[in-house]
Formats: C-alpha cells, sequence, structure tokens
C-alpha cells in the first residue's frame, strides 16, 4: 500500500478532512484522553513542580550527552549488553539483520515501538525473509491492516470498533463483533502461539540510565515484558536522547509520562533491564543488545530550539491537545512522528526539503506547550525552523510567494489603521449579509479546509459606546 507522505501534506489534509469516520473517532479519543489527563493532573498538586523537575533533568543531560552516553554504554557492557552505534536508520537496520540473519528462519515478535517505526525496521527484515510481528494491540492492528502508526501512543486511534472488527473478520475469520473483549481475546489466542516460537525479541526503550546501564520499558499490556523475556536474544533500539543520569531521575518521569499520555497514574508494567539473564533465577534473554541511534538528533542539538524537542518523551499529549492534529489525523502529516512534536523532529529526520509543509503545520496557539510535561516550547521550535526556512532559502509552502506577501500586505494596512480597520470590518459585515461567505482573492487559499467565522452584528467598541461606558463608570443593561 502507498502512504501518504510529508511532501503531499496539503492534499493529505484535505483528504482527512473529507473523511467523516476518521474526524468522528479524533474527536472521541482526543476528548476522552485530554479529560483524562486533566483528571490525573489535577490529582497532584506538585505537578508544575514536576514538570519543572523533569525540564531540568532533560535539559542537563542534553547539554552533556556525549558524557551519559559512554556512561551508559560502559555500564550497560559491564553487564553483558552488546552496545552497537548508528549514525543512521540504514545503519540500524543493517545491525539489527546482521544479528538476527544467523539465526535461520526464526519467529521475531515486536513490542510498541516510535523508534523503530522511524527506521522502517518491519519492511527491512521482510527484505531479509524475517517476518516481525507486532504484539502491541494497536500496532499489530495497523500492521494488518498495512498502514503506519497515527498516533504515538495510540497507533489505531483512527480506527472505529466496527473497522477493527472487518479487519479481524477479513484476516483471522472471526466472527463480526462490536465486543471489544471478544476483539481483544481473538488477538491474544493469535499472539500467544507467536510468543511461544520466538526466538528474537525486539523493543523500543523509554529512559537509559546511565548510572547503571539499565534501559526501562513502560507498558500497559504486558507483551513488552513477553517480548522482551521470553527470547532467546533480546534487541532494543534507542534514540540517543532517551538516557537519563541517574535511576533516582526515573521516579519523576514514571509519575508524569503516564498521566500526561493516558491519564493514568502509573502504567501497568516498568520493567528495567540490566543486561542479560545471569544468576541462578536465569530470568531475561541470553543476549541483550541495545543500538543507540543518531538519525539526525546530533544535528538537533545545534541550536537550542530545537535540542529541546529532544526533551520529549512521546506522551502524545501536545497531539491531544492540537487543534490541527484533532482534525486531521496523523496520517495526514506523512511521517512518523505527527502532530506538533512531530512537526519538528520530521524536518530534522527527513530534511526541510522533505518535510517543508510541517513547520506550518500549526496555528501557534501554545496548547502543545501547555500540556507538555517537560515543559518544550514547541511553537518557538517551530518558529526557529520557520526563519531558518525564510534565511536559507527553503521552499516555503504558500500559494505563490507574490500572492502570500500580498495578503499579508492587505492585512498589515487595515490593522494599522483605525479607520482602515473600521472600513475593513464594516465591508466584510456587509458582504456577509449580502450571503458572501467565501473569502476571495490572495487569501482565498486559506478558506479551503476551514469555516470561515461570521462577524457579530456590532464590533466591541461600539457595544462598549453604545452599552458598557457611561460618564467613564462601568455599567451593564
Amino acid at each position: 500500500m502507498k502512504h501518504p507522505t510529508s511532501e503531499t501534506f496539503p492534499q493529505n489534509v484535505q483528504k482527512a478532512l473529507g473523511d467523516t469516520t476518521l474526524r468522528q473517532a479524533l474527536s472521541t479519543v482526543s476528548a476522552t484522553f485530554s479529560q483524562r489527563r486533566r483528571d490525573a493532573v489535577n490529582d497532584v498538586p506538585e505537578w508544575e513542580t514536576l514538570r519543572e523537575h523533569a525540564h531540568a533533568v532533560k535539559a542537563h543531560t542534553l547539554s552533556c550527552l556525549d558524557e551519559y552516553l559512554r556512561a551508559f554504554a560502559t555500564k550497560a557492557e559491564g553487564a553483558g549488553a552488546h552496545i552497537h552505534w548508528a549514525s543512521t536508520a540504514e545503519d540500524a537496520r543493517q545491525i539489527i539483520t546482521s544479528l538476527i540473519k544467523p539465526r535461520g528462519n526464526v519467529a521475531v515478535v515486536k513490542s510498541k515501538s516510535m523508534t523503530t517505526e522511524e527506521i522502517h525496521l518491519n519492511a527491512a527484515l521482510e527484505t531479509h525473509g524475517i517476518e516481525p510481528v507486532e504484539t502491541d494491540l494497536g500496532e499489530w492492528i495497523i500492521q494488518l491492516a498495512d498502514e503506519p502508526p497515527s498516533h504515538i501512543i495510540a497507533p489505531a486511534i483512527h480506527k472505529t470498533k466496527r473497522q477493527v472488527s472487518e479487519l479481524f473478520e477479513q484476516k483471522l475469520g472471526i466472527e463480526p463483533t462490536d465486543d471489544e473483549k471478544r476483539l481483544t481475546a481473538a488477538a491474544r489466542e493469535h499472539l500467544r502461539d507467536v510468543f511461544a516460537q520466538a526466538k528474537v525479541g525486539i523493543s523500543g526503550v523509554n529512559f537509559a540510565i546511565a548510572e547503571t546501564g539499565s534501559i526501562v520499558i513502560i507498558e500497559n499490556e504486558g507483551n513488552a515484558r513477553l517480548t522482551t523475556s521470553l527470547p532467546d536474544m533480546h534487541i532494543a533500539v534507542m534514540g540517543i536522547e532517551k538516557v537519563i543520569p541517574r535511576l533516582s531521575d526515573l521516579d519523576v518521569f514514571l509519575r508524569i509520562l503516564p498521566r500526561s499520555g493516558t491519564g493514568q497514574a502509573l502504567t501497568s508494567y516498568q520493567s528495567i533491564i540490566t543486561g542479560p539473564e545471569r544468576g541462578e533465577d536465569r530470568i531475561g534473554p541470553r543476549s541483550l543488545h541495545i543500538v543507540v541511534l543518531d538519525n539526525g538528533r546530533s544535528k538537533m542539538l545545534r541550536e537550542s530550539a530545537t535540542r529541546e524537542a529532544l526533551a520529549c518523551i512521546r506522551c502524545g499529549a501536545c497531539l491531544n491537545a492540537c487543534p490541527v492534529y484533532q482534525q486531521i489525523g496523523g496520517h495526514a502529516y506523512g511521517a512518523v512522528y505527527a502532530g506538533p512534536i512531530g512537526s519538528i523532529i520530521t524536518p530534522q529526520i527527513d530534511g526541510l526539503r522533505v518535510a517543508h509543509h510541517l513547520p506550518f503545520a500549526s496555528s501557534l496557539c501554545g496548547a502543545c506547550r501547555d500540556v507538555c510535561p517537560v515543559k518544550i516550547d514547541i511553537p518557538n521550535a517551530l518558529i526557529h525552523l520557520r526563519q531558518h526556512m525564510v534565511t536559507h532559502g527553503k521552499p516555503i509552502p504558500v500559494v505563490s510567494p507574490a500572492r502570500g506577501k500580498t495578503t499579508f500586505r492587505v492585512w498589515r494596512w487595515s490593522m494599522t489603521s483605525d479607520l482602515r480597520y473600521r472600513m475593513a470590518t464594516a465591508f466584510a459585515r456587509f458582504a456577509q449579509r449580502m450571503g458572501m461567505t467565501k473569502l476571495v482573492g490572495p487569501s482565498r487559499k486559506w478558506g479551503h479546509g476551514r469555516s470561515v467565522p461570521r462577524l457579530a452584528k456590532r464590533g466591541f467598541r461600539q457595544i462598549w459606546e453604545s452599552e458598557l461606558a457611561d460618564d467613564g463608570e462601568h455599567r451593564t443593561k
């Protein structure tokens, strides 16, 4: 299946806006996640203190990232793990396939990992005759549907129960049902046999602890714990930004991530893995390989605005709060990382010439910054990327430079004079009364996919002068 790309963002948006099923699913799920987050955050009086702490830990770590990565690698290798450094996505794919291929035609299971999605690992493995099976329910659903994830923490957020039922009926041969328990049971029954046969497990990493050489994986379904413990080999893929200094630093992140992501006080499972199996209990895989991925992240470290985005802990709160994402969903971005944070990360990974639409896919309302648990100033980073594109001659996503400049010149001309402002709004009200509800001229493109708001019959100043002001005293009717 051909998937949308960030280069075709305008066309992707138009398609998403016309999909009423998608819009309804996004509205319901975004509202649910946002409300759960508010309830969970309101139960923590020290929430802002936790955010400040997390922000400080991440800022400090990123300023000394090379030191903490070396410390993590030393400790991890001391515990028996194998560290592999991957500069690019291609490097990471080659490392992982070289680890698996000598084992022959073995079953491979994967737990949820945005980093493996980023490097397109599944497709690479399949070209070498290796068939990985996703074990997170949402990831498994979109794997069956041959679709990319549409949300950081809820990959199948765009699908209704009816759509999942039809997919399971087609792929698994089950009877149609809208009962989520029966759908989940069908998935569990199928995946249980896969786990029993798996010889290699692949996971992501939520946090890597420099002090101990441990990796941390948090989840709700238990599939990640099975993926990392049952197979003989465990391959963990982590971005260089996942490292934190000390085990004690983990406490704050375990409190803010689940509350921000799913509205939980704590996820169901937290696995801290230090090396492969050892001791009498012999718990865990016989070998642990940790692939540490750069893939454009070092480039983000160079400037403070983009460096801050590396503090992201992939909770997805900014997506749920974003008015743009709420309307178009994740697939419209044409990239693994969608929403506000994806509009920063994707141009660093794929290049601004390819992803030049994404920094402009934001109203800069600041809702993403307000909900971010590590206080990333996402609007500032998006403005930084826009400025970079202007100063370095990158393609700017407007209808044409001339028409874009004309639109803003007209807007500035009308907004910088009281008389011109009054004349412009009076004309707009007259046009609306005459039934002219669509924009004209250079601004017409702006109205595509948007509802142009109706102006009030009278402006605030008119209301104030006629009803609210009386000899300098305020009164109400």
